[in-house]
């Protein structure tokens, strides 16, 4: 029926057409299900990411760059954010509405989207290993965008214990992801 390019359709959703929405979302519903399904492995939480990611993208459509890549990869690193995030907070904890969208995602080949679901899993593993207290203030400053004193804030802990929680994480993330393979100092974690 819609026979526009992703990019019309994206900029639909951003001016608040209903119709462009819908037919965004029967687009790329079970592109965005499949990945949320792929990196969380339950059917019920994974449309629950789902349904998180498209409403990030509809609230975020109009920051859409496409010289950083194509709609269907933002959408999709979206889904992976929320995702990760997801897992970062643990079973049973709501979704930020409000998370913040990844910092650079242009893209990549096929060899980028074939390794991809490796480094999911590295990436599950290591967070299951984190404390639990440094997985919270690591979620909380890297996949909501907050601050070492907002985590503080958030979490009742003063603003150094909160950027100590932090470190500890991103340094246990590395060695981890860098034992099994991971990207090193390059690549994010």
């Amino acid at each position: 029926m819609w026979s526009v390019s992703d990019d019309a359709l994206l900029a639909g959703l951003a001016a608040g057409d209903p119709d462009a929405a819908a037919a965004f979302v029967e687009r790329f519903q079970r592109r965005v299900y499949g990945l949320a399904l792929a990196i969380i492995g339950e059917p019920r939480a994974a449309e629950e990411v789902a349904r998180e990611a498209f409403v990030r993208v509809w609230r975020h459509a109009s920051t859409y760059d496409p010289r950083r890549g194509t709609v269907p990869t933002w959408v999709l690193s979206i889904c992976r954010s929320v995702a990760i995030e997801h897992l970062a907070l643990g079973p049973g904890r709501p979704l930020d509405p409000a998370g913040t969208l990844p910092a650079d995602d242009t893209g990549g080949g096929p060899e980028e989207a074939a390794t991809m679901g490796d480094d999911i899993v590295r990436l599950r593993d290591a967070l299951d290993h984190l404390p639990p207290d440094e997985r919270r203030a690591l979620s909380l400053a890297e996949f909501q965008g907050l601050t070492a004193a907002e985590v503080g804030a958030r979490v009742g802990v003063p603003v150094f214990t909160a950027q100590s929680r932090i470190r500890a994480a991103m340094l246990r993330l590395h060695s981890a992801l860098a034992r099994e393979g991971g990207r090193g100092e390059g690549g994010r974690a």
